[in-house]
């Protein structure tokens, strides 16, 4: 099911997939039996309408989850123990987490080691699998707290070296319902499904289309290159987190919303007009965001059909101010570094990801990555703040043996 990709071949990613082999022996005294990746993932348009069972836009980008497991035997004194440690932090010699694979349960494990914990956990639940022991070591380059999915990027990089090793034969998308199941039930995020279908099923070069109700997918053309544009992350360095309750308390207003409407999900209501029938104005306002940004991802899916990088970056700025007055996700960082890229000629800008922090997006033309990028930083010296990582992405390949 999982494949290698271009990304697993570039110069860098090689060099990272042999530090992490060596590293892993010299930690755990044997080899991996692999090593698998999955990308972080810039979300193009659709904010929070994954859990509202609307559409969405991501692409997966060339920063990468790396992963090196060995499964245990029965016959070793800790076969049954979850062995998980990280390079992140460049540590001499990594900390391992521990844990019996029969005692994981929701809350048992904490910090990053939750999310590759919480993934064997949830296969686990499946009737016909047993997920014994293993080692593992993570070496990433996502951005953590940035709202490129770097958690993300870490279980799936997990479900899909599993899914190999023990032959399990799930498709794409059970693996991201899995993947989201742990994420739920286990971390105790209630996050939607589209980050870990993105770093599954994206094309290099291309967005993922995506019904978030069907799990139907289908892959969009970045026209990008042809018009010497790309994409400039701007990660502002105020981590957020899907755990803290601002995420929770959005995804409830929206299911108070679909009650007072009497539908499944806020997906199923065509227009704004249906919504003044709430009248609590707070949750109106959360409703209209989800209700307009399905709309914006559908055009936006047009005007790259079209090569209309004009209508697109329109789309994008309409998103960030829908996010910034009517769901208030965003924050004075965010909103700084979108005004900024756009007064310095952005094609469009917006924030991406959950909100509250991370990072924000910019479509530009190539030859303005230095002015744009200059022209956040002193906008940043000019308000106080931290100053931003400024970088620009590849529309990248999904998840596979690196």
């Amino acid at each position: 099911m999982s494949n290698s990709n271009s990304n697993s071949n570039n110069p860098e990613t090689l060099e990272r997939t042999e530090n992490l082999r060596q590293n892993f022996f010299k930690l755990y005294g044997h080899h991996p039996e692999g090593i698998w990746r999955a990308p972080g993932r810039v979300n193009l348009i659709g904010e929070h309408t994954d859990y509202n069972l609307g559409y969405v836009l991501p692409f997966a980008i060339d920063k990468n989850a790396l992963v090196a497991i060995r499964r245990k035997s029965a016959r070793e004194q800790d076969g049954n123990q979850l062995n998980l440690a990280s390079t992140y932090g460049h540590a001499e010699i990594p900390e391992i987490s521990s844990v019996a694979v029969d005692e994981l349960q929701p809350g048992s494990v904490s910090g990053w080691a939750a999310y590759p914990a919480a993934v064997a956990w949830a296969l686990n639940q499946l009737d016909e699998e047993e997920i014994s022991g293993f080692d593992l070591l993570v070496d990433s380059d996502v951005p953590v707290g940035s709202g490129l999915s770097s958690s993300h990027a870490l279980e799936v990089s997990t479900i899909v070296a599993l899914n190999d090793l023990y032959e399990l034969g799930l498709s794409h998308t059970r693996m991201a319902q899995l993947t989201q199941q742990a994420e739920n039930e286990f971390v105790g995020a209630p996050t939607g499904i589209m980050d870990q279908s993105a770093s599954l099923m994206s094309e290099a070069q291309h967005a993922l289309f995506l019904d978030c109700r069907s799990m139907e997918a289908q892959t969009v053309p970045l026209p990008l290159a042809q018009n010497d544009a790309v994409v400039l992350v701007i990660d502002t360095r105020v981590e957020h987190s899907h755990v803290d309750g601002g995420y929770a308390a959005r995804r409830r207003s929206c299911e108070e919303a679909s009650a007072i409407l009497q539908v499944s999900s806020l997906r199923e209501i065509d227009g704004i007009a249906q919504l003044e029938a709430i009248a609590d104005p707070l949750i109106r306002r959360r409703a209209r965001h989800i209700v307009t940004e399905n709309q914006r991802v559908l055009d936006t899916v047009k005007a790259l059909e079209d090569g209309d990088l004009e209508a697109v970056g329109k789309l994008l700025y309409q998103s960030h101010v829908s996010m910034r007055d009517d769901y208030e996700i965003s924050c004075d960082e965010l909103d700084v570094a979108v005004e900024a890229s756009l007064q310095a000629g952005a094609i469009g800008a917006r924030m991406t990801g959950g909100g509250f922090g991370g990072s924000s997006i910019a479509l530009i033309k190539r030859e303005q990555i230095e002015a744009v990028s200059n022209a956040v930083i002193s906008a940043f010296e000019q308000a106080g703040y931290t100053l931003p990582n400024i970088f620009t992405v590849v529309a990248d390949q999904g998840a596979g043996r690196a």
